[in-house]
């Protein structure tokens, strides 16, 4: 009688063992597509992705470069200071995106430009998105507004 419990207890242990990889296995492979990564222009270059690796893109709009094509197409560089890379979008811009702003993409890279599927931009005058302020930082090109408050 005692070996038979022991067994099963190792069976039953076993088993719930092999779910929990494939239920590990199965949602990772689900979330595969939905992580994307984010990257400055300086990362970009440096280490450019697969072609068909989806990633979000943020820095600032770079001054004289926003032009708007035939229909919905529009051109223009981002730039975190460091590096500038070409973006085109086909679609309808958000209302606050203008040159001189912070913008994300989300897109892919074609070795030449990313081609975003989609634009994100500030909702006011004082917002940027986490991600650009951190890649601007980090490049020495932006100062957040609290920090010269704080040092004076």
């Amino acid at each position: 009688m005692r070996g038979l419990k022991k067994t099963r207890r190792i069976q039953v242990l076993a088993l719930a063992a092999v779910a929990l990889v494939l239920a590990t296995g199965i949602i990772g492979y689900a979330m595969r597509d939905g992580i994307n990564f984010f990257r400055s222009p300086a990362q970009l270059v440096a280490e450019p992705p697969a072609p068909n690796e989806v990633f979000r893109l943020g820095g600032l709009v770079e001054d004289g470069t926003l032009k708007r094509g035939q229909g919905e197409t529009v051109t223009f560089s981002v730039t975190d200071g460091t590096a500038s890379v070409p973006v085109a979008y086909t679609g309808i811009l958000p209302d606050l995106f203008e040159e001189g702003q912070g913008m994300v993409g989300q897109g892919r890279w074609t070795g030449e430009r990313f081609e975003a599927i989609e634009i994100l931009a500030k909702h006011d005058e004082s917002y940027m998105p986490k991600e650009v302020i951190d890649a601007l930082e980090e490049q020495g090109v932006y100062k957040a507004p609290n920090a010269a408050a704080a040092s004076n």
